[in-house]
Order: C-alpha cells, then sequence, then structure tokens
C-alpha cells in the first residue's frame, strides 16, 4: 500500500512509494522561499502520476530536518495534517540521515566507512552531522548508519576544524550535502556526493526504521531560535495589558 513522503528542508521533495520501497513517483520543486506554495501541487501530482487518490495512502512521512523554521514546518504540518485527516501513521526520519543513507548508496560505502553531511543552515552556518555505516544494504534495500555526532549546527570552518576528524582506519570518510557545496573551502564535498534528502530514500528509511520497530518522532529539529522573533519590548507590553 503506498506511503507519502514530504521533506521541506531545504528544496520541496515529495515521493511515493509502496510496501517495499518502490518508487511510484517523485517530484521536486527549488523554491525555497515558497515551501507552502509548492507542496500541495507536488502532493497531487505525484499522486495523479501514480493513478492514486489520497484515501490509498496507508502513511505519510515527514522529514524533521534539522533545517530553518519556516520550510520545515510547512512540511511537517501538511505531513500532520494528512496523516489525521486521513486516519493513518505519520512517521518522522531526519532529513540529513537520509542525506547520509543516500551517500553510502551512491557513492559505494561499504562497512566501516564513514559520512559528515552537512546542510545550508544560513546564516554562514551548516546544519551537519557525522555517521558510520554499518551495512551497505539492509531491510528494503536501505543501508544502514549510525550517528555518531550530531545533529548539530555550526559555522562551516569550526565543524571542520573540531569534527571533521581523520577517516577510520582503513576506510573512507566522505563529505556530502548541500552545505558542504557551499562552503568547499572548508568542508569539500566528496566527488557525486548528493546535495539534497531524496524523499523516496526518506520514504524507504522510514519503512526500515519501523520495520525494526524504531521510534519514529515527528518532532522539528530546529536546532536554534527562529530568524523572526518577536521584540521583547513587544512581549512586555503584551503581557503588561490586562
Amino acid at each position: 500500500m503506498p506511503v507519502l513522503a514530504l521533506d521541506t528542508s531545504a528544496a520541496v521533495a515529495v515521493a511515493l512509494v509502496d510496501d517495499d520501497g518502490g518508487r511510484l513517483a517523485a517530484r521536486t520543486s527549488d523554491e525555497r522561499r515558497r515551501h507552502a506554495e509548492s507542496l500541495a501541487p507536488l502532493v497531487a501530482q505525484v499522486l495523479d502520476d501514480a493513478g492514486l487518490e489520497r484515501t490509498d495512502l496507508t502513511a505519510v512521512v515527514g522529514g524533521t530536518g534539522p533545517a530553518p523554521f519556516t520550510g520545515l514546518r510547512v512540511g511537517l504540518v501538511t505531513a500532520r495534517t494528512l496523516a489525521l485527516a486521513l486516519d493513518i501513521e505519520l512517521l518522522g526520519v531526519p532529513s540529513i540521515d537520509a542525506l547520509a543513507v543516500q551517500a553510502v548508496a551512491d557513492l559505494g560505502l561499504q562497512p566501516g566507512d564513514e559520512v559528515l553531511a552537512a546542510s545550508d543552515a544560513r546564516r554562514k552556518e551548516v546544519y551537519w552531522s557525522r555517521y558510520r555505516v554499518v551495512a551497505h544494504e539492509g531491510p528494503h534495500g536501505v543501508p544502514v548508519v549510525e550517528t555518531l555526532l550530531g545533529p548539530d549546527v555550526g559555522r562551516a570552518a569550526d565543524v571542520a576544524a573540531n569534527h571533521l576528524g581523520a577517516a577510520p582506519d582503513g576506510g573512507r570518510l566522505v563529505v556530502v550535502g548541500e552545505g558542504a557545496a557551499l562552503y568547499a573551502d572548508h568542508l569539500p564535498p566528496d566527488e557525486d556526493a548528493p546535495l539534497l534528502p531524496d524523499a523516496t530514500v526518506l520514504a524507504r528509511l522510514a519503512l526500515a526504521r519501523r520495520a525494526a520497530g524504531e521510534d519514529l518522532p515527528t518532532e522539528p529539529l530546529y536546532l536554534r531560535r527562529p530568524d523572526v522573533q518577536e521584540p521583547a519590548g513587544a512581549r512586555r507590553a503584551l503581557g503588561g495589558a490586562r
């Protein structure tokens, strides 16, 4: 039965997969400032591409980031609303985990190799996490990784100096993600490295983790306060009005 995956941690990515993780349809949009306007049409398009209705869905997967507040919130609110309206399961997976898993498959990494995944956090910073490959292929054909460090946020130079480290003995250390591409002087990405999370991989990862009995929370990984905040003076004024 079809599972819908949504990710708005960077670009807008939507995918439909079957119970075994086979891709039924996928669409993306690079409208970084218009997640809300782009997401609903993409959901309708993938359903139409697959010849399905919303009522055919059995679960919704939402990418939980880390990512800036506004874009990430759009995807997770949409995922929660769909799951509630259709009375189906809601699953959460960190978007950066999907990026690392994708790197294992794309770059042919083997057990013992490591991945540093970095996404754009704006403010000249990156969201990052470092992983060790456990298995090149696990349930649903999804590579298995374990998190060594992160997720966290920081300046690319600081991440490189404090957390990039040396390659594991006899293995590879690869750097992937849009954050690495933006700050390649500090975090040079591996050739052919994936840059953005793939919603199909996100869905497959959710299915594999659900089958393993893992908890799949949908709380967003913001890691820092929103860029736009209510002024302290306004809060005091509102709090004083009785």
